[in-house]
Parts: C-alpha cells; structure tokens; sequence
C-alpha cells in the first residue's frame, strides 16, 4: 500500500505489480478520498492502462513484444508472425501461420469505388492526408465489421486494415507520383507485395529484389508497436467512446503524422542533408550543444529509452544490406551518419544526456535507398503500426475495466465571474 497525506487528508492506495517493469500506485481513488487530482502533463509518470501487448525497458535499451525480444523477432521472424504475435499472444504454428497469411492476403484488395476517393484528392496532397482521409472512410465501405460488441467482426476489421493498408499506402503514393494504381499480387508475401504495388508500372514488371523485400518487412516489424505512445494513446482513447476500429485508426494516423512522432525519420534525413559532409560535424555538434541555437541533432535521444534504442542497431544493419544491394554504398549521407553517430557516443555530453542514436536515425536513409521519397516515410510507419494499433484496439475491448478516456485538468484562469452586458464593457 502507497500513503498519501495532503492538508491533513490521507488515503490509503494499492500497489499494483506487473510482471516486470516498475510498480504503479493505483490513483483511481484518489480524488474521492483527498478531493485532489494529480498533475502529469504528459502522462509520463501514469499508466493509462493494463497491457500484455508490449513491454519496454528504457533503462536498459529493451523492446519485448508478448515477451520475445524485438532482436530476435526481427532477425528470424517475418513480419505476418509478429501480426499473429501481438493479435493472438503467441507465435502461430505452420499450419497457424499458412492460414492467417491467406485470409491477410484475401483482404489486400479495397473497393474498387475507393479508387475515385483519390480524384478528390490534389495530386500535390501529402500522402498521409491522403491515408488519414481513406482509412476513416473505411467504415462507409465495410458495415460487416464495425460492431465492436462481435468478437468476430472485430477480428474481421483488424485483418482488413493490416491487410488493406498496403494497397492504400500504395495508391497513395501512386496518386502523389501522378501513375496508375497497382492491384495486389496474392502469390507475393505481404512486404514483396507492398514494394510491386509502389514500384512497377504497366510498361514494365518490377522485380522485387529479395533482399529490399526483407529489408522492408524487417522495418514493419521495427515498427508494429511500441507500448503506449502518442499515437496508440489516441486509437484507445478514441476506441474507449465506443468509435468504429477504422474511425479509431484513422485517428491514430493522424497524430502519427506529427513531426515529434511518426516524422521523426524525415527529420532525422533532412538534418543529414543539411550537414552534407564529414568535415562539416564538429560544426553541427557544437550548435548541438550549444543552449541558445535551435538546432537539435535529430535522430538521437528517444522519450522512452536512455539507452541505445535496440531497433537501432536492426536498422544500421539493415540499412547496409539495402545501400549494397542497391548500388547506394558510397552514399555521402551514410558516411556522416557514421561518422556523427561515432563522434556522438564518444562525447561527453551525449553520454551524459544519453542522446544516443534511436532507430529514426538510420531509417531515413534506408528508405530513401529502398526508393521512396521523404512525404512517404510516415505513411510506412502507419502501415507498419496499424497491427499494434488494431492489436491494443482490441484488447482495450475486452478489458472489463476500460471506461471512456477523460483525464482531469488544473484550471488557471479567471475563477467566477459575473456576466457583464455588451452596452456596459
């Protein structure tokens, strides 16, 4: 039990233990035993929720999904598996997997009227308003699945967003490149899929290389979940209102495309380009450290982790696989990323900060080889997360202690006040 004592009132409060992590005083009480709320903008210091999706340790630099470290997922699973792993709990079998993989690959296709959404669209629109805007209409297309009381017809929406999301991101990028939309391929496995319906065009067929198809499906996985961020506090808070799971998703994609969030790699890029070169370092991390520039060494330092962020070290790899198979590896932006990560986990004030390289650092360049133009790195990411969010989505469901999200406020402004007529001010 946790102690509370404020202005002479005191409360008794629960200790709840989870299976790891840090322990959480239970706080629901709180207000009707003290008659006071607690303050954490930001909600860094509060557990909004009981979760058995995904555990993060930032400490320690450790990303668990279900309890499989995310090395391990990424190194010998594919990305179909950690889909089955966060909806169902467990790894599937052979015969699970065969399955799940066909009834994803039966829903990649969208309602052809769906393709006339894009006409509305400017072609100059930004991919992710475009994601944002067909996601939510979703529901206008699929009435079979939005009752969020039928176990089944939840399920039926959560494999028809991770499969469709492929095929949307696709025509969303089609649209912003002024080509034709690509129909999905079902004897392709989900990432050699997504990359044909990017790549190819009617003139010619695009092979898809391996080696970038692995790539891709290794950054889905880096990307599926990540425990109780910006984004899937938006898709559960929107889903506790009792929301339909595409109106839900659709919300979640919108705070992913916030720059602190899910545009994180662009930056991480852009700030690449503009060093441009090796000897122009010591300059930049000078601006760095000093407290009166504005500029920040985009990429490092991470909300949760005061520890290497362990999918930044898939991602280097990564990274290097993709820039030899394409030709890339002499790239200029790989030689300052080096050298900047190198000068920055060797300084003082970094370590000190723990402003170590986060997993946005490197995949800005892994994407931009792949092929994809920068106003598309975060539709990526939502296509990757969309499995964690309908996963969380679902389990927040059938949490039997779930009620609809409505954190409290410390109100400072003007107290009671007389309405004063418009002739009289």
């Amino acid at each position: 039990m946790a102690h509370v004592e404020v202005d002479g009132q005191s409360a008794e409060l629960k200790v709840r233990s989870g299976t790891i992590g840090p322990d959480v005083v239970d706080i629901g009480s709180l207000y009707k035993r003290t008659k006071m709320f607690t303050y954490d903008p930001g909600f860094t210091s509060t557990a909004s929720c009981e979760s058995k999706i995904t555990y993060i340790d930032g400490d320690r630099g450790v990303l668990l999904h279900r309890g499989y470290p995310i090395e391990q997922l990424a190194e010998h699973g594919d990305f179909t598996e950690v889909c089955y792993l966060l909806l169902y709990g467990e790894l599937p079998k052979p015969p699970q997997k065969e399955e799940f993989a066909h009834r994803v690959t039966q829903h990649t296709m969208v309602h052809e009227q769906m393709t006339k959404f894009f006409s509305g669209y400017r072609r100059d629109a930004h991919p992710m308003a475009v994601m944002v805007g067909t996601v939510g209409a979703l529901s206008a297309f699929y009435h079979d699945s939005t009752d969020i009381t039928d176990p089944h017809q939840r399920m039926i929406a959560s494999l028809r967003m991770i499969a469709k999301m492929p095929t949307i991101g696709a025509m969303a990028y089609k649209y912003h490149i002024g080509q034709p939309f690509v129909y999905p391929k079902n004897n392709l496995d989900y990432a050699a899929n997504f990359l044909r319906m990017c790549f190819t065009v009617p003139c010619e067929e695009y092979v898809v290389n391996p080696v970038l198809a692995r790539a891709m499906d290794r950054i889905f996985i880096l990307h599926a979940d990540h425990e109780q961020n910006a984004s899937t506090s938006t898709v559960r808070l929107a889903g506790s209102s009792g929301a339909n799971p595409f109106a839900c998703i659709a919300a979640g994609i919108a705070c992913l495309w916030g720059p602190a969030h899910g545009g994180a790699n662009e930056a991480a890029l852009n700030m690449l380009v503009e060093i441009g070169t090796v000897d122009r370092i010591p300059e930049y991390i000078a601006k760095a450290k000093d407290r009166n520039d504005p500029f920040r060494l985009m990429g490092f330092g991470h909300r949760v982790y005061k520890n290497y962020d362990p999918r930044a070290k898939i991602m280097q790899k990564t990274m290097y696989e993709v820039l030899e198979a394409t030709g890339h590896t002499s790239d200029p932006l790989m030689k300052v990323a080096l050298e900047l990560e190198k000068v920055a986990l060797s300084d003082e004030y970094f370590i000190e900060k723990k402003l170590y390289p986060n997993v946005d650092f490197y995949s800005g360049i892994t994407l931009r080889a792949l092929g994809f133009p920068t106003t598309m790195f975060t539709v990526l990411f939502a296509l990757a997360r969309t499995v964690g969010w309908v996963a969380q989505w679902n389990e927040m469901i059938q949490d039997p202690h779930q009620r609809i999200g409505r954190p409290r406020q410390l109100y400072v402004d003007a107290p009671l006040r007389d309405y004063v007529p418009i002739s009289n001010r």
